[in-house]
């Protein structure tokens, strides 16, 4: 799949437990400056859409592999993939790695909805266009249903 965003984190002396090694609520504090840091970078900060327009994008759901554990002073690079866009969702993924060494990934699911009322709400227009244009073209949600697969 094609990454559409990548940034990098710095392992703190908070975000690791007594032996330096990274915490894994620390973990998901970092990723959620990730997603938020990724909004911005697609024009809708979520100062902005939170305070003036009043929705946002909670995660409802999440999952995590972890497969090496990180350090105090390790820079982790953060790859976010847009896998599906729905009427009011979109799921990502995430690779995170140290250097060549691959250290954990996510997949998560957010959805649109509005502050004052608790409820989903379709995308905006212009942010599930924009979504929609970050998905790879031969992702298997642009595929028409019935039409040529890929050569696995």
């Amino acid at each position: 799949m094609t990454v559409c965003f990548t940034t990098e984190r710095m392992l703190h002396f908070g975000d690791c437990d007594i032996s330096g090694t990274a915490y894994y609520p620390a973990y998901l504090n970092i990723l959620n400056g990730v997603v938020e840091e990724f909004w911005a970078h697609l024009g809708w900060p979520w100062h902005e859409i939170i305070w003036k327009e009043r929705w946002g994008t909670p995660t409802v759901h999440l999952s995590c592999d972890f497969s090496k554990p990180s350090f105090f002073g390790d820079k982790l690079t953060f790859q976010l993939t847009v896998t599906k866009v729905g009427k009011s969702s979109v799921g990502l993924k995430h690779a995170i790695h140290c250097g060549d060494e691959h250290r954990w990934s996510v997949t998560q699911v957010l959805a649109a909805s509005w502050l004052d009322k608790h409820t989903s709400m379709p995308w905006p227009a212009d942010v599930k266009a924009k979504l929609e244009s970050l998905m790879a073209p031969d992702a298997p949600e642009r595929r028409p249903v019935g039409g040529p697969q890929p050569q696995a």
